[in-house]
């Protein structure tokens, strides 16, 4: 789900998921209560008791915090998954690194590139499917590689390279609006880390942007994830909401929690 989806839709959400479905082997929705839908507890609990899906991906503003206790009254195992953090930067308006002559940005030289970049720099990403024994960690893995592969068949995709031609040191995709860049995923190689790249990737996000007449860039990742949220404020971005994940879980897969 995307920024708009969790920030500026007007309804509840409740929409069938082909791809995890068949990337975990399992039925699987997503549900999201965008913060603008000013929706009540009735709505979720709805469409959680219509929904047959073995798993509902569900997002929700984290100020409702009395939700979680009402859903596991929902005949189904509610698994508290993460809290994402949203960040939103005004376009121009970063504290950007010097130029460096030893970088530059350029895009993905083929698939082979962005399946070995994504591999390396999230493989021990601690993401919301982690959360879930349903779900295998190789096959969350899988999902980000596909993830980053159709952002890169759609120009999307930022590669941030050394002085050599082999050299990639980060990564970064992006949903690109009218006035809005998103970035979806984003980080250094595990190599090339603590040495400042970081923001020379944001930098290169925030010029695209500028160029095509964006006027904002925004970003999420999990709670737990504080080292690039320093990064983020570093940089000039400011913090803006806190969005919960569960997963409702059928009660007739329980065997896959004695794993």
């Amino acid at each position: 789900m995307g920024w708009h989806d969790l920030m500026e839709a007007e309804a509840v959400q409740m929409r069938q998921s082909p791809l995890e479905s068949a990337r975990f082997g399992c039925s699987v929705e997503r549900l999201t209560v965008p913060l603008g839908a000013r929706s009540s507890f009735s709505e979720v609990r709805e469409a959680v008791l219509e929904s047959a899906a073995d798993v509902i991906v569900l997002r929700y503003p984290a100020e409702n915090v009395g939700w979680f206790a009402a859903l596991t009254t929902l005949g189904r195992t509610a698994v508290f998954a993460d809290c994402l953090t949203h960040w939103r930067l005004p376009a121009g308006e970063g504290r950007a690194p010097e130029p460096s002559p030893e970088l530059r940005t350029t895009e993905p030289t083929g698939p082979a590139e962005v399946r070995a970049s994504v591999s390396g720099i999230f493989a021990a990403y601690g993401n919301h499917y982690l959360a879930n024994p349903l779900f295998d960690v190789a096959d969350a893995l899988a999902g980000y590689r596909e993830w980053a592969l159709r952002s890169a068949a759609e120009g999307r995709c930022l590669v941030l390279r050394g002085p050599g031609p082999d050299d990639v040191l980060g990564l970064a995709t992006l949903e690109e609006g009218a006035f809005r860049t998103e970035i979806l995923l984003a980080g250094i190689a595990p190599g090339a880390q603590g040495r400042g790249l970081y923001a020379h990737l944001l930098k290169a996000v925030e010029d695209r942007a500028l160029a095509r007449g964006a006027t904002e860039v925004v970003i999420s990742t999990q709670g737990h994830n504080t080292r690039v949220q320093r990064a983020w404020a570093r940089y000039g971005f400011e913090p803006v909401q806190a969005v919960v994940t569960v997963h409702l879980t059928r009660n007739r897969l329980p065997h896959a929690w004695e794993r």
